[in-house]
């Protein structure tokens, strides 16, 4: 018996006739309006058409009109279109727009997200993969709960195996829509001890026992519904005369299968997407959906629209210019769509910092420049490559107070991951701080469940003591379980011994030691989520903030104004996000700190996928450049402190791949040797090696006279007075003074310190 998921391509395909009344309307006034190729890919109505829709050129336009005009020329009912989308935000806006031209008729179109169709076809035929047509819906944390008593039945160990990692294994099998029989070897079948195929099995069993779907239920489900049913098939595949999708290069291997099929009778689908902005792989996107349209569909029409309505010209020159560099593509070119003459726009500002910190305070400096000169702040965006970054944008914007939001995420002090470490810092300063109990007792897990908390609440209220108290007092009665009270002493213990070190250890140190000794660190390393890698990065960032800190008091006094000092509601505030979550925003002003090798691109995407993910990386970049409408600011510094540590960086590739007409190079003085590289970086045309690029560390400049006046004498080891060097606590700083084997060293985040030469290095 053949697959019944193989797409049979052998198969002769008759186009079915399009309904066309006997007198047809005049076409809507509206195309007018529309460019030539904007108004091309409407009109291609009949067979497959790919709508190669490059930053800024009218896609939801396009996509609107093409409805519209199918609807007006009663090519089709409205039920016999089906429109996807991926965010019910695009879904609503669509059918706002046609509704706006063609009036009521747009309600009964099929449109919404994948997984809103999905379900709307699955209650239908539910019956056919085990489930009612009520079937409940689970969202994330039902899965989990689910998962976790499967893997706890099964005797998995948890933590070496965490429930959230084989979640995700088994949500990478459905989007690329693999029921537990099509499951082949490796594909992530090792993952729990190899029991990871059967604990998918499982689970699908228990959810039809429940009867509940998750979301890539959704999908997988309809998949196996037309597979086993091919009348159901042909159903829908006669009812959809037109199928629309928007962001096509977004689509994982369901979605892709699941449109194949139902578009195999009439085969008119049209596809809108940007392979240059696929940019989720990560989320399962497969951008290979895209780039094998005209594969799949050997006939396909593919119209490019290449007309940019909102970015200058010089910076579609520098996004076109960088994303010509990746091999893997389609390929366009992005133009200015107004007519006429159209000033050339300012150029990409590129600016070479010494360190991260000094990048915040000239890019909230450059921020506060366009707010004297006008400029409204939600106009304004920072993007950053990764979450942990924000932090020095957030503290230099606090400081200023120059309001802003962060999209697509709490702001950092309001993450969980750092929340739970304030929360361990509070107990330690404050031990009659019960809501920090409360939040970190059982985190990581302690074996301490609901009846021993509430034991220890119960006393607590009884004698009006702190909750740490209470606990105290129960580890030394029989109230408690053996196992608990063992876990409360040895939790007391640990806040004593650290709660000695308060005074006389440095702020970075004491939370190092706290998240490490404590297990916390160790649970979220053991983590396999998807967010568990960001939220290890954002500890290491909190850790490596607490070097601006003399004392444990002065910061979390610092966290507590933070907290209240969100943007009041309406409040006019700049935006501050990761570039993937400003796909599909734009703004008057764009800054794009961080681009350095090893950050942007980044090492891990790098290190797991290779030329794969650098293609990637570079769309990503060619995203953040077209969020512009006028101005560009890059930045990249030559020294970053990531993790605690300080490290020397270079800049990204990207930069030396942007056209120099188009860029502004601004740098501070002596950070980088000026040898080559078409953008003056120092950098290889090729991005390949770094190595030989002229790259060299800053060096203090002093005038003639002070070198007179200074005395030559050398350390033991050889440092003289005026000399940079490196420590490894107190980073950069300038030797001022030397007695024998003893500097005194002036440093820039420290502050004077004496060390002994033997500590530092030259920088």
């Amino acid at each position: 018996m053949s697959d019944p998921f193989e797409l049979n391509d052998d198969i002769p395909f008759e186009p079915a006739k399009p309904y066309v009344p006997a007198a047809p309307p005049p076409p809507p006034m509206w195309l007018d309006k529309l460019n030539p190729e904007q108004k091309e890919a409407v009109l291609a109505t009949e067979g497959p058409v790919l709508v190669l829709s490059g930053a800024g050129t009218g896609k939801t336009r396009v996509l609107t009109a093409r409805l519209g005009y199918i609807l007006s020329q009663r090519m089709a009912k409205p039920w016999q279109i089906l429109a996807v989308t991926f965010t019910n935000r695009a879904a609503r806006e669509m059918r706002d727009r046609v509704t706006a031209l063609v009036g009521p008729a747009a309600e009964a179109i099929w449109l919404g997200t994948f997984h809103a169709l999905g379900v709307r076809i699955l209650r239908r035929h539910a019956e056919a993969v085990g489930l009612r047509s009520n079937f409940t819906i689970l969202d994330a944390d039902d899965q989990m709960r689910l998962l976790k008593q499967l893997m706890e039945a099964d005797d998995i160990d948890s933590k070496k195996w965490p429930a959230q990692g084989l979640m995700g294994v088994i949500q990478r099998w459905k989007d690329r829509g693999l029921t537990p029989d099509r499951v082949g070897s490796g594909a992530g079948t090792e993952y729990a001890a190899g029991r990871a195929l059967a604990l998918y099995r499982s689970y699908q069993d228990r959810l039809k026992t429940l009867n509940a779907a998750d979301f890539g239920d959704l999908l997988l489900h309809c998949l196996t519904v037309f597979a086993q049913q091919p009348e159901v098939l042909k159903q829908y595949q006669d009812q959809f005369r037109y199928v629309l999708v928007d962001e096509y290069q977004d689509t994982n291997v369901s979605q892709y299968l699941w449109l194949r099929l139902l578009t195999q009778t009439h085969r008119n689908l049209c596809c809108v997407g940007d392979d240059d902005q696929s940019i989720y792989s990560w989320r399962g996107a497969e951008v290979g959906n895209i780039l094998r349209f005209e594969k799949d569909f050997p006939d396909a029409k593919v119209v490019r629209l290449e007309r940019n309505y909102r970015s200058t010209p010089v910076i579609l020159a520098a996004a076109s210019h960088l994303i010509a560099h990746n091999e893997d593509r389609l390929g366009k070119t992005l133009r200015t769509g107004h007519e006429g003459d159209v000033e050339k726009g300012a150029p990409v500002k590129v600016r070479g910092v010494w360190d991260g910190a000094e990048e915040a305070r000239w890019v909230v400096d450059e921020i506060e420049a366009l707010q004297r000169a006008g400029h409204k702040l939600p106009e304004i965006c920072i993007l950053v490559r990764a979450g942990f970054q924000m932090l020095e944008f957030e503290e230099r914007l606090i400081t200023t107070g120059v309001p802003y939001k962060v999209v697509g995420g709490p702001r950092f002090y309001e993450r969980l991951e750092i929340r739970d470490a304030v929360a361990y810092l509070r107990l330690i300063h404050q031990p009659s701080d019960d809501l920090a109990f409360e939040r970190i007792v059982n985190k990581p897990k302690r074996g301490l469940g609901d009846t021993t908390i509430q034991k220890i609440h119960v006393l607590a209220r009884r004698l009006d003591i702190p909750l740490v108290e209470a606990a105290l007092r129960m580890v030394e009665t029989d109230e408690l379980r053996p196992a608990a009270r063992t876990a409360l002493r040895t939790l007391a213990s640990d806040f004593d011994r650290w709660r000695s070190l308060k005074d006389t250890a440095p702020p970075s140190e004491l939370a190092a030691q706290v998240l490490e000794e404590a297990g916390y660190t160790a649970m979220w390393q053991a983590d396999k989520s998807p967010e568990a890698p960001g939220r290890l990065d954002n500890l290491r960032e909190f850790v490596s903030g607490l070097d601006e800190w003399d004392n444990l008091a002065g910061f979390l006094d610092h966290v507590s104004l933070v907290m209240e000092n969100d943007a009041a509601a309406g409040q006019d505030s700049i935006t501050l996000m990761t570039l993937h979550a400003a796909k599909g925003l734009e703004f008057d002003s764009v800054f794009l700190p961080g681009w350095e090798e090893d950050i942007f691109p980044s090492r891990r995407s790098l290190e797991e996928s290779g030329q794969k993910a650098l293609e990637e990386e570079r769309r990503l970049a060619y995203v953040g450049l077209t969020r512009a409408r006028k101005r560009v600011h890059v930045s990249f510094a030559a020294n970053r402190r990531v993790y605690a540590q300080w490290q020397s960086s270079i800049p990204s590739r990207f930069i030396d791949e942007l056209p120099k007409d188009a860029v502004e190079q601004v740098m501070d003085a002596g950070l980088y040797g000026n040898q080559g590289g078409s953008s003056g970086w120092g950098l290889s045309d090729s991005g390949g090696s770094r190595s030989g690029s002229g790259y060299r560390r800053p060096q203090r400049m002093v005038d003639a006279d002070e070198w007179q006046s200074t005395p030559i004498k050398a350390s033991e080891h050889g440092f003289k007075i005026g000399d940079r060097v490196f420590h490894e606590k107190f980073g950069y700083g300038l030797v001022e003074e030397i007695d024998g084997s003893k500097l005194a060293i002036a440093f820039d985040k420290s502050g004077r310190k004496k060390v002994l030469d033997s500590f530092v290095v030259p920088s």
